[in-house]
């Protein structure tokens, strides 16, 4: 362990420019990565837009812009390129689909694909039997009358998506399947009419349509559990409240409960809304939002969340958020805010899949025209140009990065940890290095004294002095000092001309004495010999704890020393342990006293300390460490958090901090626990390696079936089952991250 004190300059940053507006979409139509590319070009060129996302999974739209962009534009610009699109209400948080119209849609599916399997199976039973010695096909007009409807009723989706997407400008899944499927049917309809008795090839449109269906209908049943983090969350959420209003209790529908009412909330209830309990005490189960496995105890003036479940106690509740602004729908919109995000990693697709379909279409010819000049039939070789058109449908790549983030982020938030984005998500799993904020983070952030040394004064003169000062303050280390001289029976008096020295302590008069009570660093700065008690202070220091001298200037004059105690949280030790077997380093930065913060590190196991850090210093340091070329995550919980938490590759907050930490970081952790960070960076990585795992088996898929359909080794059926296989294979290895649960230390 190596300690240094940190002398830094503040951090100032760039100005920053005021914030664009925000749209959201819901955008239905796309089947492929080269639908998302082509609707993101779209909202691209509408005026004003300076940056659009498209997710394919929860088929969402995010467009930033400036004043001049508007919904209807946005709008219009989708529905030229040949999709559908319609605003999403960002005033109420909601799941992107209601669940009845999600299972009203796979219902609708289901039914068109067993119709379309009922009629194929006629065409594939004797191809099979054939392969036996056993000639059973069915009649030229037979076959026909059963792949037409497959061809043109049931696989009308590819014909309208197609056409849609080339009135727009561009090629999709749709345009591949409906080419090489109709080239297929037009195949054997001009056999059937005019070379009787040809073999024809109704079996392989009809199958290839239907086994497209299969892989659209085992999409949706599998994109549907993607998204049942966000269900679960919403499904927390009472519909009524019972009031207490004139002495009545009243059951009414949410949207006429008012913030100050009174809800009164019985055993085994869900709590209907953020609020103060006023009465009552009970024990609550809030593991669905935060995380905790064992139910918190609340009683009169502790806050309780919307959504949580009352235990065996009456609670009366004052109601202090509602709608949007509950926490439940703050959680829900930030993992919203995720899944709809895109991935640094998936601009490697979209680069991909802008030139896919013209590419495959370029190749679907060469093969057709490589084999009729090798002497192969007319037949032949379109039977292989079909196969590469089918095989080539890009849905598998299209759905490798949104499907793992989807879950990736579901899953956490179902553990306490809030991704609110998901670049953080990304690089958090490439992280080096983790900062800790001492006070909050590491320890509890509650204070005591733990000892007094008085220099020149009586232990209740020195007491007395140190309780006037700090009664005009509002530091974290004032209210402690202040407690014990009250309950010594102390009568304190109001200070005069108080001021807070950043990073240093507090100076005011009293009695018309000036004094001031703070760290070395400020004694140094006002020329105060601390000699007298460096041997008591430093045995204390040495035992991790604060010090604060109290002195008089005009005269000059040390007056003593007060020694303070923040005692460890329970799981601080465990976290860095935990993200040593990780391999990552753990830091800790504080304001105390390179005594007091090496004390604290050889407790905690921390590997370096950053100790004497002003507020501002902190972000220096994120900054220092990655110029030096680590990937830097910062952990924080306080106000001065902010700046370094904003610097970081990663800003880890607690939620038990401030809201100006949570709104800078990338990550909130719904519990004060240490524990959660290498949990969250557990989860990362486990969601980053499925993101590569389904790249590559979608770019390998694509790479090696091509060139076996090109050179005649695949049959379009066969092209058919592969290409829906591939997109199942894609979302169930994604779906495979629901399975994580946060592990034991020496698991990790």
């Amino acid at each position: 362990m190596t300690s240094k004190a940190a002398l830094l300059p503040a951090f100032t940053g760039p100005a920053k420019p005021s914030a664009p507006l925000r749209f959201d979409l819901s955008v239905s139509g796309m089947s492929c990565a080269s639908c998302v590319a082509h609707v993101e070009k779209a909202l691209a060129k509408v005026p004003g837009v300076s940056g659009a996302e498209v997710n394919l999974a929860t088929e969402r739209a995010r467009v930033s812009g400036g004043a001049t962009v508007t919904l209807a534009a946005l709008i219009d610009a989708v529905t030229k390129a040949g999709y559908d699109a319609a605003a999403i209400d960002d005033g109420v948080v909601e799941p992107r689909r209601d669940d009845t119209e999600q299972r009203r849609q796979l219902r609708r599916e289901t039914i068109s694909l067993a119709v379309a399997v009922l009629l194929s199976l006629p065409l594939v039973v004797p191809m099979v039997l054939q392969l036996g010695g056993l000639h059973a096909m069915l009649p030229g007009w037979v076959q026909f009358a059963l792949a037409t409807p497959v061809q043109f009723w049931f696989g009308r989706r590819f014909y309208v998506g197609g056409w849609k997407s080339l009135r727009g400008g561009s090629g999709n899944m749709d345009v591949l399947v409906a080419l090489g499927t109709t080239a297929g049917w037009g195949l054997s309809t001009w056999l059937l009419l005019d070379v009787p008795g040809a073999h024809l090839y109704y079996e392989a449109s009809a199958v290839v349509v239907t086994l497209v269906l299969l892989g659209k209908w085992l999409e949706t049943r599998a994109k549907r559990q993607t998204t049942e983090a966000i269900r679960a969350l919403s499904r927390l959420r009472p519909e009524r409240a019972r009031v207490r209003r004139d002495g009545l209790d009243l059951d009414i529908p949410m949207a006429e409960v008012r913030l100050g009412d009174l809800a009164v909330v019985r055993p085994g209830e869900r709590i209907p809304v953020d609020g103060e309990v006023i009465e009552g005490a009970s024990q609550v189960d809030e593991s669905l939002l935060t995380g905790e496995s064992l139910p918190v105890p609340k009683e009169a003036g502790q806050p309780v969340m919307g959504g949580a479940i009352n235990g065996e106690g009456l609670l009366l509740v004052r109601t202090t958020a509602l709608g949007a602004e509950s926490r439940l729908a703050q959680i829900i919109r930030l993992v919203e805010d995720a899944q709809t995000g895109k991935a640094p990693i998936q601009h490697l697709v979209d680069k991909v899949s802008a030139i896919f379909v013209p590419v495959v279409i370029g190749l679907t010819l060469l093969t057709f025209g490589a084999w009729w000049w090798a002497g192969a039939t007319p037949t032949t070789a379109l039977l292989n140009a079909v196969a590469v058109l089918v095989i080539a449908c890009p849905c598998a790549l299209g759905l490798a990065t949104p499907t793992a983030l989807m879950v990736g982020t579901g899953t956490a938030a179902r553990h306490g940890i809030l991704i609110k984005d998901v670049e953080a998500l990304e690089l958090a799993h490439s992280i080096t290095d983790v900062i800790f904020d001492k006070t909050g983070t590491l320890t509890e952030g509650k204070p005591t004294v733990v000892a007094v040394e008085p220099f020149g004064l009586t232990r209740a003169e020195f007491l007395r002095l140190a309780g006037c000062l700090q009664s005009g303050s509002e530091h974290l280390l004032a209210r402690p000092v202040v407690a014990m001289a009250e309950a010594e029976g102390l009568v304190l008096v109001p200070p005069a001309d108080v001021h807070a020295v950043p990073g240093r302590g507090v100076t005011g008069t009293v009695e018309g004495r000036t004094l001031h009570l703070g760290s070395g660093r400020l004694m140094q700065e006002l020329g105060i010999d601390r000699t007298p008690l460096q041997d008591a202070t430093a045995r204390l220091q040495k035992e991790g704890r604060t010090i604060a001298w109290l002195a008089q200037t005009s005269p000059d004059r040390l007056l003593g020393a007060i020694a303070f105690g923040d005692a460890p949280k329970a799981t601080a030790a465990e976290a860095v342990a935990s993200l040593h077997r990780m391999g990552v380093r753990s830091l800790m930065v504080t304001g105390d006293s390179v005594e007091s913060a090496q004390g604290a590190a050889r407790h905690l196991g921390v590997d370096e300390i950053f100790a004497e850090v002003l507020p501002a210093g902190k972000a220096a340091i994120v900054e220092r460490l990655r110029a030096e070329g680590r990937h830097v995550a910062m952990v924080g919980d306080g106000i001065n958090d902010a700046p370094a938490l904003a610097a970081a590759d990663v800003g880890i907050a607690m939620s038990t901090g401030t809201d100006v930490a949570m709104h800078a970081a990338g990550i909130t952790l719904m519990r004060g626990d240490p524990a959660l960070v290498a949990q969250a960076l557990d989860i990362s990585r486990r969601t980053y390696a499925k993101i590569r795992q389904n790249l590559f088996w979608a770019f390998v898929y694509n790479t090696v079936g091509i060139p076996l359909a090109a050179w005649g080794l695949l049959n379009p059926v066969m092209a058919g089952a592969a290409m829906a296989f591939s997109s199942f294979c894609v979302v169930s290895n994604a779906l495979l991250l629901r399975r994580w649960h946060p592990q034991k230390t020496e698991d990790l």
